[in-house]
């Protein structure tokens, strides 16, 4: 190419503070089949302060009258695209990320495009993900599907395809000189591309646009998630600016060209708006608002963007596979008419207790309901409405009912009757029998069990499994193992309700055949033995164990992680039969819908009346219904009253510290069991460093040593493992779980000192002063835990002070040790309004509960409906 003639490719990229990246950039681009002779290469460096500008002078050095490097300021990405625009003189541009990485044939399947088709305004090339961390590139894009067959286009004809993506786009030069475009800065952080795109588009009535298949885009997603679109989530442009100076402005540009926004454009607003709306506030990332002037501002500017399209007509072209509920906010979450949803969802069936779930969305009051079982009006078993949270706001509501399946249903809304559908099935109807409900829901044609025996053998692929199967449905197995109560807490632990309740099994309850698993060579395992009932102990994994599960009619256990409700050593080779009933291992205070709503729980136990409406009760976020929820006290608060009762005030000698573990510093649990490799950079966090400095701090030694308190620390199972690393000074003692009778450490407790744990319950069971120290309060409570802050706040509700600081931490120890072994009056009242009843009768309850989960609905026995918290 010489210095006259126009290239036809300008490629531009905006260059920041990417030297890891660019040298896997810089080989693509030198790597392209059919040379470069027809393109020029613009970098422009935006001021980067890492090794990107010797990169860019090496290479500009090595490809002279090819690589151009233009300096500026730093002023962002936009800018640095617009200077690269005006330096351009190529027919076609494009604006490639320099961490991301074209194929060899990128170039050349984008010629031999545009040779075909002169005549096109856009090129759209197909960007494949890049997963760093996994080393993998997969077809995995949300928008995969508009590349099929590489269609060229006219988007006025064409709804369901737009293209937003400017470093995946090439666009005419010369047509965006003459429309005066740039890309605008205030679009921040991210659809800056989408509007540069859209505007580019908007001035062609019918623009044509070619989605080519094998033109790869190879988009970086980053090991570290630093990139922009990563972060995204915690800039509050993302929700202002971006939908103020980027959708709306769009949409209103269409309006004002076309007095209505166009089909591509509306189908592409509501493609990008639903990913606001496909988490609701328990599950939104940290930094999305809840509450607050942002919030109020994003909802008034999604209501005036949803209102220049019509979301019912264009949200089947947006995203045919998107979730009910997130078409239903678009479309009716903002409307002023209140609105129902046109048919009932039947699923859930239970066919021991012979009852149906029942489901529909709506908005605004509840509908006049009647529900109609025989033609007769009925209530259901069980009921509640749950909310849909959306940035502080309910833009969409969820009934919920248990029915009888025994009957023929029908339900009539506002005296309209409503079609049902069964599941996923298509098939719709207005009145529902018992025999479609059986043949379209139950995996049985008779209410025997939830999964009838014929049906749960799968083919194994381990020698294990094999063996397995093949010996559990020995008559001598099924007779050993026939309706069986399986009790395990961790995988590797115990000491928790499931024990408890194990150990009240075994002395009153004999003739259930109930049986405790646990892994074998750990602490706990010697102690169970050694604590009797060792004929009953199964060790995990073994192949015991698996024949016990497979054939197993109940399992409690105070953890509901995958390890423990759906094992896949069990899975491999039968389809469980049992009815899984959480004990829980706390008391529930934050918003944790969002992980246990994925669970299958037939009972759901609860220690309090406030945490009993915050789950089962109406306008909660939680799927739960007064059919798995159920107030019964944790089994272990039996024995922590028992324990109790043995330590009278002049006993108790401990300070107990008990802080939690943080959901975003831990890897994941290895699967099948439920430990965590627990990397020792973590000794390094700010969690850890700010509990040692608090342990260490010489006044919290000298108030304890005055008060003849030794200092006991015991930290979240989970970080465990730590403990051994973290250097205690020798008047701290280091505490464990496993191998340790832990309602003895809280009997023993003069106060405990906590963050966000619910061992405060515990201690506050047994009448023990609490403080909480919560340093990092606003990260924990705003998403960066296992959930949201929930109904409990821990000012007005908490069973001790709060501290923020660690001069605070140490000078509420010091006060709660002062005062003596008993709370302060205003905790006290808390705790007596906390638990109203302290019986030692947990364990009964419980079983009494499981027992009747067994047994058809009863028509004469209502349950009771909590109420809102």
């Amino acid at each position: 190419m010489d210095d006259t003639s126009r290239p036809r490719f300008s490629i531009v990229s905006a260059v920041y503070n990417v030297a890891p990246y660019l040298p896997e950039f810089i080989a693509s681009l030198d790597a392209q089949l059919g040379g470069l002779e027809d393109t020029e290469i613009l970098m422009v460096d935006d001021g980067s302060t890492d090794g990107s500008p010797a990169l860019l002078a090496e290479w500009a050095q090595r490809r002279p009258g090819l690589v151009r490097v233009i300096t500026q300021a730093n002023a962002g990405q936009g800018a640095a695209r617009n200077a690269g625009i005006a330096a351009s003189r190529g027919e076609w541009i494009t604006f490639p990320d320099p961490d991301d990485v074209l194929v060899p044939r990128y170039l050349e399947v984008v010629r031999e495009f545009l040779d075909e088709h002169p005549d096109a305004d856009l090129v759209a090339t197909h960007r494949l993900i890049w997963n760093e961390k996994k080393g993998t590139i997969s077809n995995s894009h949300p928008l995969r599907a508009m590349f099929d067959g590489s269609p060229y286009v006219d988007l006025s004809l064409s709804p369901d395809r737009f293209h937003g993506s400017s470093p995946a786009s090439f666009f005419v030069l010369d047509r965006i000189r003459e429309l005066g475009l740039a890309f605008d800065g205030r679009v921040r952080p991210n659809f800056e591309d989408g509007q540069f795109n859209c505007r580019y588009l908007l001035h062609h009535p019918g623009p044509r646009v070619g989605f080519l298949e094998r033109a790869h885009y190879h988009y970086r997603k980053r090991a570290d998630a630093s990139s922009t679109l990563q972060t995204a989530a915690g800039h509050p442009g993302r929700y202002t600016d971006v939908l103020r100076h980027g959708y709306l402005d769009v949409a209103r540009r269409a309006q004002e060209q076309y007095g209505a926004v166009p089909g591509w454009l509306a189908t592409y607003l509501l493609y990008e708006l639903h990913w606001y709306f496909a988490q609701t506030d328990p599950s939104a990332p940290a930094g999305r608002p809840t509450a607050g002037p942002l919030a109020e501002e994003f909802h008034e500017l999604a209501a005036e963007i949803l209102g220049t399209v019509d979301p019912e007509r264009w949200l089947p072209y947006a995203a045919p596979s998107i979730h009910p509920m997130t078409r239903a906010v678009l479309a009716h979450g903002y409307a002023t008419t209140a609105w129902r949803e046109p048919e009932v969802l039947l699923s859930g069936v239970d066919t021991q207790q012979r009852t149906v779930r029942a489901t529909y969305y709506f908005t605004g009051d509840l509908p006049e309901e009647v529900w109609l079982a025989n033609g007769t009006p009925i209530s259901p078993l069980h009921q509640k409405v749950r909310h849909w949270d959306f940035y502080g706001r309910t833009l969409l509501k969820e009934r919920i009912a248990w029915l009888p399946a025994t009957e023929t249903l029908r339900l009539e809304l506002d005296g309209v009757a409503r079609d049902i559908r069964f599941g996923s099935r298509s098939v719709q109807t207005k009145v529902a029998s018992p025999g479609q409900t059986r043949y379209w829901l139950s995996p049985d044609s008779s209410y025997g069990s939830l999964v009838p025996q014929h049906m749960r053998v799968r083919v194994p692929e381990s020698r294990e499994g094999r063996t397995a199967q093949k010996r559990y449905q020995r008559a001598s197995v099924r007779k050993k193992y026939a309706d069986a109560w399986v009790l395990m807490d961790r995988v590797h632990d115990a000491n928790d309700s499931a024990e408890i309740l194990f150990r009240y099994l075994r002395r009153r309850h004999p003739e259930i055949n109930a049986w405790f698993v646990l892994e074998k060579g750990t602490p706990e395992w010697a102690r169970f033995r050694a604590a009797g009932d060792a004929d009953r102990l199964v060790a995990h994994g073994s192949l015991q164990w698996r024949l016990l599960m497979a054939n197993a009619a109940h399992l409690l256990s105070s953890q509901a992680d995958v390890a423990v409700t759906n094992p896949p050593q069990i899975r491999e080779f039968v389809h469980p039969g049992w009815r899984f009933h959480f004990l829980q291992h706390g008391v529930i205070k934050d918003d944790i819908s969002v992980w246990l709503n994925t669970k299958k729980l037939d009972t759901f136990v609860v220690s309090t009346q406030q945490e009993l409406a915050s789950i089962a009760g109406d306008g909660t976020s939680y799927i739960f219904t007064s059919r798995e929820v159920a107030l019964t006290g944790l089994p272990r608060f039996d024995r922590l009253l028992e324990v109790g009762e043995r330590f009278p005030p002049e006993q108790r000698d401990l300070l107990l510290v008990a802080p939690t573990w943080r959901n975003n510093l831990l890897p994941a649990a290895v699967e099948g069991v439920q430990r965590r490799v627990v990397d020792r950079s973590l000794l390094d966090s700010e969690l850890i460093r700010t509990w040692l400095d608090y342990l260490t701090s010489d006044k919290l030694a000298a108030v304890c040593a005055e008060h003849g308190v030794r200092i006991g620390f015991l930290p979240h199972p989970i970080l465990q493992p730590l403990v051994p690393m973290m250097q205690l000074p020798p008047h701290v003692e280091a505490l464990a779980y496993e191998g340790t009778e832990v309602q003895e450490l809280f009997a023993r407790a003069r106060a405990v000192v906590t963050d966000y744990s619910s061992v405060a319950f515990n201690a506050a069971y047994l009448e023990r002063p609490v403080v909480y120290y919560q340093f990092d309060a606003d990260a924990v409570l705003g998403g960066e835990h296992v959930g949201r802050a929930g109904y409990f706040d821990y000012h007005r509700d908490g069973f001790g002070p709060v501290a923020a600081t660690a001069g605070e931490a140490l000078d509420a120890t010091a006060e709660v040790l002062e005062h003596g072994p008993a709370p302060m009056p205003e905790y006290q009242e808390r705790i007596d309004a906390t638990f109203v009843e302290r019986d030692g009768r947990c364990c009964e309850r419980v079983v009494a509960r499981v027992l009747s989960s067994e047994r058809p609905h009863n028509d004469d026995e209502p349950t009771p409906t909590p109420t809102a918290p």
